[in-house]
């Protein structure tokens, strides 16, 4: 057996062993490439009339949004523009998902309480991350399809690799007017070779966020064999108490409301206990995260919490850092705006398609090789009873 039958073999049988998992992770991916620009149009409710008055602080919307859930714990306030709704976000049983309640920033005015286990991308995300399993199973299952996804892509490209100029030619467009089994061998070629480069990114992306190994070799290979400070969130220092005479978060909110004036979101963290921190992240674009500049406040003092992980501001951050905050975005599309997401979309429904069209082209070498058999079978009788190759024989 030479080596590209054993590479054709390892791509089959691969396939077999993730693709319908692929063909899942391809259809959820492009539903939640453009979940920001549905969102625009099916939730009217984070929008408000502009006013020329301020907003009410920080202080004054946790207290609406206390009232509102009584029983649930508030994580942050989001101040989002003078004609958005100011969200406020709830913790529950799972952190990953959770209640957002949308307040109108001028009156106070409660104008909607969404329950985000019941929200439809939210669901979306859940099967796309997690198989909707729980996180410690569904998630390596993901990530391993993934992995071998990559490979697939892989011996993919080689098997597409011409051997010469002629047949170059047939490998990079389709053949439209041929019989269906060519339709489809050359859609699973041409789109595969087309998208694989997509598609790579799609996945390295996606194995970032699913293995912790490979996150921490990529981010090794882009810092130049450096291991990432792991996330932390320093600490209040309980024994020292400032006298301000207004609440701490609403002096950062004016504070950084003044040094970040063009910001998009300014979402304010409420301190979980006595000896957490006030965080404040400032993101200039809203359809990104990875532009965010996140800030550490003592909640008595308001002085600021140096911090040495990735996640502080933009400007301390080194070129893996910026890289590794860059995953998600790159992963949806959004680093490059819409074109990005469009491209981020053609390359999901491209790699869902790959695993249907690939068992097609499987299906129907597998029923040739049959009439073959049943064809060599009938040719070993008497000569008046051997079939014609010009008549069709099925098994």
């Amino acid at each position: 057996m030479t080596i590209k039958k054993l590479i054709r073999q390892l791509h089959l049988w691969l396939g077999f062993t993730s693709g319908l998992l692929v063909l899942f992770l391809g259809i959820t991916g492009c539903i939640l490439a453009f979940e920001h620009e549905i969102g625009l149009v099916t939730k009217p409710y984070q929008f408000v009339q502009s006013e020329s008055k301020p907003f009410l602080p920080p202080s004054v919307m946790k207290e609406i949004g206390s009232k509102a859930l009584p029983e649930k714990v508030i994580h942050g306030i989001a101040y989002k523009g003078d004609d958005k709704a100011v969200i406020i976000t709830y913790f529950h049983a799972d952190p990953d998902y959770y209640y957002l309640a949308y307040i109108n920033p001028y009156s106070g005015k409660v104008l909607k309480v969404s329950n985000m286990d019941d929200d439809f991308f939210r669901i979306i995300v859940m099967g796309h991350y997690y198989l909707w399993l729980p996180p410690e199973i569904g998630k390596p299952l993901v990530a391993s399809a993934t992995l071998i996804f990559l490979i697939m892509m892989i011996t993919g490209i080689i098997l597409w690799w011409p051997k010469n100029k002629a047949a170059r030619k047939q490998r990079f467009s389709i053949k439209w007017n041929a019989k269906w089994r060519r339709v489809n061998y050359d859609l699973h070629n041409v789109f595969g070779f087309y998208m694989t480069w997509v598609g790579i990114f799609l996945a390295i992306t996606g194995l970032v966020m699913g293995f912790q190994w490979f996150s921490k070799s990529v981010y090794w290979i882009t810092s130049g064999g450096k291991q990432p400070i792991e996330f932390y969130a320093p600490n209040s220092d309980t024994s020292r108490h400032a006298i301000i005479n207004e609440p701490v978060i609403d002096v950062l909110w004016k504070r950084m409301s003044k040094e970040y004036p063009n910001a998009q979101i300014l979402e304010m963290h409420v301190p979980e206990n006595d000896s957490t921190s006030i965080e404040v992240a400032a993101n200039p674009d809203d359809k990104t995260y990875w532009k965010t500049d996140y800030r550490y406040f003592d909640q008595y003092t308001a002085e600021e919490l140096p911090v040495k992980h990735m996640y502080g501001k933009m400007e301390n951050t080194s070129t893996a850092d910026k890289i590794a905050r860059m995953n998600y975005d790159i992963h949806v599309g959004a680093v490059l705006g819409l074109p990005g997401k469009i491209l981020a979309f053609c390359g999901s429904l491209i790699c869902a398609s790959l695993p249907v069209t690939g068992f097609y082209i499987w299906w129907g070498r597998r029923k040739k090789k049959k009439e073959e058999q049943v064809f060599n079978k009938l040719s070993n009788f008497k000569p008046e009873f051997r079939p014609s190759r010009k008549v069709k024989v099925t098994a």
